[in-house]
């Protein structure tokens, strides 16, 4: 694991978080912890090759939160909505891959209407949904190293704006 870090961004303060994850089980429990530290109108960006665990650490977010549905990836179908099963948040689970443009391109999804409601979760979002929150948490997953059958993942958790300023996302790590 590494320290965390804090810092300035364009868009505001940024606070940095960064650990290895050496499965995909821990990387579903990484989202469960996650989970905790997620509120209605929190967008959350993940960032990863295909098969780099957005979808699985997705997974584990909305056994966190609670919500109805198996999550699976969106792909083919861009957006899917988890309802809640308690009085958490929904889940809106966004694979904006295959959108080519930037927010205007994802107006159709209406996630600007679902935001205050729910977790939106984007993966490939980067460069496309940034608009819809200055207070964003982008998390970037890469392969710790080129062998594709290796599951040690390095994880990167920005914190983007003043929602994350004092959130502390080392607690991700214990």
């Amino acid at each position: 694991m590494e320290a965390p870090h804090s810092g300035a961004v364009e868009n505001g303060p940024i606070n940095s978080y960064s650990l290895t994850v050496d499965s995909p089980a821990r990387m579903g429990e990484l989202g469960r912890s996650l989970a905790k530290l997620l509120r209605p109108g929190d967008l959350v960006m993940l960032t990863g090759e295909l098969g780099a665990g957005k979808t699985t650490l997705t997974r584990g977010l909305g056994e966190g939160l609670g919500v109805r549905g198996a999550v699976t990836s969106p792909t083919f179908v861009i957006a899917r909505v988890h309802p809640p099963l308690g009085d958490g948040p929904a889940l809106v689970h966004v694979d904006a891959y295959r959108l080519g443009g930037g927010l205007d391109e994802m107006e159709d999804l209406d996630l600007d209407v679902s935001l205050p409601d729910s977790v939106i979760v984007v993966e490939w979002g980067e460069g496309k949904v940034e608009e819809l929150s200055e207070d964003r948490l982008h998390v970037f997953i890469d392969r710790a190293s080129g062998d594709t059958d290796d599951d040690v993942r390095k994880v990167r958790l920005d914190g983007v704006g003043t929602r994350w300023t004092d959130e502390e996302l080392s607690a991700l790590g214990r």
